[in-house]
């Protein structure tokens, strides 16, 4: 199995797929509160954590897919579809499955892919760039500077709402990883693409931040017209929900894998 990943809880599966220039750590203010009901999968992606690193050439969307794929045939019991829920990148990667008929339920929080133009794009990956070279500049001051709550309200100004709650240790690995994520350099609008068509009554919860500053939340507006069935949710929140408040973004998940044990139930579903 190329994709380190970790196991907690029993019952029907959940699989948390993290963002870019994270790990599986991304969900760990949520995984306590999702374990007594579900049997919970958080994953690294290709290039993240203790993953394999990215081949060198391809596209890096499909390389990821085609891991999480593998991953579901690997983990999920035969017969079990997994409720699937993702964060940015994760977001989309969850509704691209979901797309493939992969999964019983989708919550993809604040999802990248909706871009409505070049220059969304071009913002997007200016904050990284940014952020890139800010935590450059730390070196090896970053795990000092993360340890303080106004060192991390500073950090993490730009993914969380409420930034100061961010784990230190966390936010220190997530720092040093911006400067050596690959997946930024390889990054294409182009290849945010889902596949077609999509099963209009797969339950899907879009969760979207209105204090967003890496993908805004007036891109909910394009998710929901590309998955017309979604429940969209706009919450107090930043682009990395987790931390800022783990029990709605649970609630959220599990509300969404609810309605997918009865989709999934269905005498229609193979």
């Amino acid at each position: 199995m190329a994709l380190h990943h970790r196991i907690t809880g029993s019952g029907p599966t959940v699989i948390l797929i993290h963002g870019v220039c994270h790990r599986a750590h991304a969900w760990d203010a949520i995984v306590p509160l999702l374990a007594d009901r579900f049997r919970v999968v958080v994953v690294d992606l290709p290039g993240h954590g203790e993953s394999a690193m990215l081949p060198d050439a391809g596209d890096v969307l499909e390389h990821m897919t085609g891991e999480l794929v593998d991953l579901i045939s690997a983990v999920v019991p035969d017969g079990e579809r997994p409720h699937v829920a993702g964060n940015s990148l994760g977001g989309f990667l969850a509704l691209e499955l979901g797309a493939r008929g992969l999964a019983s339920s989708v919550t993809a929080l604040s999802p990248a892919g909706f871009f409505r133009s070049h220059a969304e794009w071009r913002y997007t990956m200016t904050v990284f760039s940014g952020l890139r070279r800010a935590a450059g500049s730390l070196g090896r001051h970053l795990p000092v500077v993360s340890e303080r709550a106004a060192g991390r309200a500073v950090m993490m100004a730009v993914f969380c709402a409420r930034p100061w709650r961010y784990p230190a240790e966390a936010a220190a690995i997530d720092s040093a990883a911006i400067v050596s994520n690959t997946v930024l350099d390889r990054a294409d609008r182009g290849t945010f693409l889902f596949s077609a068509p999509v099963d209009e009554e797969l339950p899907i919860t879009i969760r979207w931040g209105r204090f967003d500053l890496v993908l805004p939340v007036r891109q909910a507006k394009a998710a929901a017209r590309l998955f017309p069935q979604a429940r969209v949710e706009i919450t107090a929140d930043g682009h990395v929900p987790m931390s800022d408040d783990p029990e709605g973004v649970a609630a959220s998940i599990a509300a969404c894998a609810e309605r997918g044990l009865v989709y999934a139930g269905s005498p229609t579903r193979v």
